[in-house]
């Protein structure tokens, strides 16, 4: 049986999201019995109260917004080509608990191409075949909440610039191709951009 609603206290590290509602959401559906046991046994419900968490799922090649047990929405992503790991200049996607703890892009368009966390005033737009790996549209830079895990010196997520980004890499999506990073497409996320804030809670496991 699925419960749906949880008034767990939160851990240090994770605070109330503070995206804006999205009214015209569909329906959330219950998680499958065996992702939400899993889930839990990681500790999400202590984590986020039950408000919107973010879940990685490596093997899925997926991104899946948790709430009450239900999935509100699902993004195809691409984490890292070389595969899961902590260690600063791997090219590795960390696993564990994170939360959002910057981000970037109010108000810009789709494709807006980022250096440094700076606009450069270029628009990415998909006929532009380009090679390169650009950060597109939104960013969301990520901080481990795991001291030795992913927070600590060499292993650190934020000083390792692990993002959730928009790519050029749209058709490449559902594979493991990125540099580290959690790649969405252009309209996916800015999607989850409006629908989170600072503080968002976000797990990345290998299942």
């Amino acid at each position: 049986m699925v419960i749906l609603a949880f008034s767990f206290p939160i851990m240090a590290g994770c605070e109330p999201n503070s995206g804006g509602a999205d009214a015209s959401r569909p329906a959330a559906k219950p998680l499958p019995i065996n992702d939400w046991r899993r889930l839990q046994a990681a500790g999400w419900g202590e984590r986020t109260g039950g408000r919107l968490g973010l879940w990685v799922s490596v093997a899925r090649q997926e991104l899946i917004g948790v709430e009450n047990g239900r999935a509100r929405f699902r993004h195809v992503c691409s984490t890292a080509a070389y595969g899961t790991g902590n260690t600063s200049g791997s090219n590795k996607t960390p696993l564990g608990w994170h939360e959002i703890q910057e981000r970037f892009g109010d108000g810009l368009p789709a494709g807006a191409v980022f250096k440094e966390r700076n606009h450069t005033g270029k628009v990415w737009t998909p006929d532009d075949h380009t090679g390169k790996d650009l950060i597109l549209s939104r960013i969301m830079w990520l901080g481990g909440l795991e001291r030795g895990v992913n927070a600590g010196p060499g292993i650190d997520s934020h000083a390792r610039y692990i993002y959730i980004h928009g790519t050029p890499a749209e058709d490449k999506l559902g594979q493991p191709v990125s540099m580290g990073c959690i790649r969405l497409s252009n309209k996916d996320v800015i999607a989850l951009y409006d629908r989170t804030g600072s503080g968002t809670c976000v797990l990345i496991t290998e299942w």
